[in-house]
């Protein structure tokens, strides 16, 4: 697998902020959202090679029995990142896999052990032409859907993606850059959405700091 880098940090995203993670961000994404943090992590060629082994040897030698696996887009090495949650589950571990909505989400484990935590890209991304929508079927009621709000046209355009179709898990509205939360806050209450509003804690931490 093509991996761009593994560290310790705390998860700052979704339903499990603030737990101690450790992170194993893949190489690799056929999108390229406006607002993306992790620029240094699109190309293949930004990441090493581990083997499956590899990373369930390096996952073992942490104290943490939380993992992140996140990119990038881990579904862009789909059989390997299968085989790699289906050992690191055998281990015991608990597992997010972050994803952006653009690559199939089927044969995935089961286990309520790992958590799907998937976009769906609004306008302000620039890549809502490449979501998967039938993958929100798929989800199951421990998996979360994450969208990034930009500006308040995304936030309409999720607004009536909410309204006309059933969301099988909790839905979380984060704002691009993670910390713009008060607007956002006050339009979820005035419109009494049925969604978490969360900030990217890890970015009220350390900034932008890489590997955090």
């Amino acid at each position: 697998m093509k991996i761009n880098e593994i560290f310790e940090s705390i998860q700052g995203e979704g339903l499990l902020v603030g737990l101690p993670t450790l992170f194993i961000r893949t190489a690799g994404c056929d999108l390229r959202c406006v607002w993306c943090d992790t620029p240094y992590a699109l190309l293949e060629s930004q990441g090493t090679e581990w083997s499956v082994d590899e990373l369930v040897t390096e996952a073992k030698r942490h104290r943490v029995r939380d993992i992140c696996i996140t990119g990038g887009d881990p579904l862009r090495q789909k059989e390997e990142v299968v085989l790699l949650i289906s050992r690191l589950l055998g281990e015991g571990f608990r597992i997010v896999l972050e994803t952006s909505g653009a690559y199939p989400i089927d044969g995935l484990p089961r286990s309520e052990r790992l958590v799907i935590s998937m976009d769906v890209k609004l306008p302000g991304s620039g890549m809502e032409g490449r979501n998967m929508l039938e993958n929100i079927d798929l989800l199951r009621k421990w998996d979360q859907l994450k969208l990034i709000i930009a500006d308040r046209n995304d936030y309409e355009y999720a607004r009536k993606l909410l309204s006309g179709c059933s969301i099988p898990c909790e839905v979380i509205m984060t704002p691009a850059g993670g910390r713009e939360l008060k607007w956002l806050a006050e339009r979820v209450l005035s419109d009494g959405l049925a969604v978490r509003v969360l900030p990217q804690m890890h970015k009220y931490i350390w900034g932008d700091e890489r590997g955090r």
